[in-house]
């Protein structure tokens, strides 16, 4: 088992995985499949990093290589650019963090460029993507309502349903307005939504 764990090769795929999987639960916290995951990748890394030769600058540039992550998922101002920083610090970092032969990396040239193209870009679509998808309004943002232009699908007056944006709401009004009229909503509540007759 110590000569798979220590095994340049495997111990950088344990590295990259468990960076992969910090990364992500950086992204996504609280799921906690992320998180142990990650742990046990890394600490699997970590043994490795015990035992085998290694850069101390490669190293530092790993850790480091965080602070440019998290500042892209915190604001979207040059994200791509601290992300790819980011990204390009951890391909690096895990690359050369066995140390080889002279400046060659202990870890098998091929499977760096493999996994580097592959977590690279995954990382790059995947950590993009889930941030657009977190920043994103909801679809039904029930604030972006008023102001909306609906039809009355039934008369409103203390109580009614009006047909806005797609969907049936409970609709009042202060004036009584017919069922096919057109309504504006001037407010919320809850999923009520307050209308008055829209001009024609």
């Amino acid at each position: 088992m110590d000569t798979i764990l220590l095994n340049p090769n495997i111990a950088y795929l344990f590295l990259v995985g468990g960076v992969l999987l910090t990364f992500f639960a950086l992204v996504t916290p609280g799921t906690g499949f992320l998180e142990v995951g990650a742990f046990f990748m890394m600490a699997l890394a970590g043994y490795a990093i015990y035992f085998l030769p290694i850069h101390i600058w490669a190293l530092v540039l790993l850790v480091m290589s965080i602070v440019p992550f998290v500042i892209a998922t915190r604001s979207a101002s040059r994200r791509g650019l601290y992300l790819g920083s980011s990204i390009v610090g951890v391909i690096i970092g895990s690359a050369y963090l066995f140390r080889g032969e002279g400046l060659a990396p202990a870890v098998n040239i091929w499977l760096v460029i493999i996994v580097s193209l592959l977590m690279g870009g995954f990382l790059w679509f995947v950590i993009i993507k889930t941030l657009e998808a977190l920043e994103a309004l909801p679809s039904h943002d029930l604030s972006s309502i008023v102001g909306k232009i609906g039809e009355a699908k039934t008369d409103i007056h203390d109580e009614g349903s009006a047909q806005v944006v797609g969907e049936l709401w409970t609709a009042r009004s202060e004036n009584p307005i017919p069922a096919g009229a057109r309504v504006r909503v001037i407010g919320r509540s809850g999923f009520v939504i307050e209308v008055e007759p829209a001009e024609e």
